[in-house]
């Protein structure tokens, strides 16, 4: 590239080469080696770049880009000047060391195709001020990559659980699997109870492959990063309502890198179109079949 060379002509230079003969050498005319940009940067753009940086510090320069076409003065600005401004402004997120795995990996599952298809369930811990440790439950729908439910409060037996299931088969359609791992909660008779009422698929991982319930492990690694990590909770309710207005805002404003920069919420209304939910959710909980219509309106439906 460009840049390459130029800085490969300053090295040659620094030895005692002449720039005609360094610039000759690495193949780059001499008036591109000396031109320097008179171009000047949008002072509004670059705050309002820092501003969203600051507000959301673990985003990098592709999800910011996003947010920036969101306001109507940059509808379409490149991403490749977002890059320019990003790390020219040093706001560069720092990358977290992966751990080395196995060279071989068991096959995933199949991936989700629809709405409801399979829900993926697990619990976070994080702590207080004052260091009294408190749980979190969380709920994310496979397809949509939807966090459906942040169930916080330092005690979540089986029972919450199955509370915070019902409410949700209220308000978002019954899952057909639920991917667990071997957790006490889960493997309770209370769970399996509620899923064979329900007719609900349990589908344990292995134990100790958090891996195998990729989706939810997922969202966990950003609910650290992006909430726990970025906030101080004084008291429970203080984390029960910093942690409800993140789930909103990961839902509704938070880009996603596998739904082509969409929010999960706007990925499932378009998806939930082509697939609309059931009667099944609210009839199973009354213990009854849905009614089916008669054979000419069925037809017509």
């Amino acid at each position: 590239t460009t840049s390459v060379r130029r800085e490969a002509v300053s090295l040659l230079q620094s030895r005692g080469v002449s720039e005609r003969r360094a610039c000759k050498l690495v193949k780059l005319n001499r008036s591109t080696c000396q031109y320097e940009s008179v171009r000047v940067d949008d002072p509004v753009l670059v705050a309002r770049l820092r501003e969203l940086a600051g507000e959301r510090p673990r985003f990098g320069y592709r999800r910011l880009h996003v947010l920036l076409r969101r306001d109507r003065r940059w509808k379409g600005i490149n991403r490749k000047l977002v890059y320019r401004l990003y790390k020219a402004a040093g706001l560069a997120v720092r990358r977290r060391k992966k751990r080395k795995g196995r060279i071989t990996r068991p096959a995933p599952p199949p991936a989700a195709t629809r709405p409801n298809e399979r829900w993926s369930m697990d619990f976070v811990h994080d702590s207080l001020e004052n260091g009294r440790t408190f749980r979190t439950f969380n709920v994310v729908d496979a397809y949509t990559r939807e966090c459906h439910a942040i169930e916080v409060d330092t005690s979540l037996p089986a029972r919450r659980v199955v509370a915070v299931l019902d409410r949700l088969v209220w308000g978002h359609g019954l899952p057909e699997s639920l991917r667990v791992d071997n957790g006490p909660e889960f493997i309770s008779v209370l769970l399996e109870e509620w899923a064979t009422k329900h007719g609900v698929k349990l589908d344990f991982i292995q134990p100790g492959k958090p891996t195998q319930n990729a989706h939810v492990e997922s969202f966990n690694g950003r609910f650290r990063d992006e909430c726990l990590a970025q906030n101080r909770f004084p008291t429970l309710p203080r984390a029960k309502a910093e942690i409800e207005l993140y789930r909103v805002d990961y839902n509704r404003q938070r880009p996603h890198s596998s739904l082509n920069y969409q929010t999960p919420e706007a990925f499932g209304v378009i998806a939930r179109r082509e697939v609309p939910p059931s009667a099944k959710a609210a009839a199973a909980l009354f213990g009854e079949e849905p009614q089916r219509l008669p054979a000419f309106l069925d037809q017509a439906h």
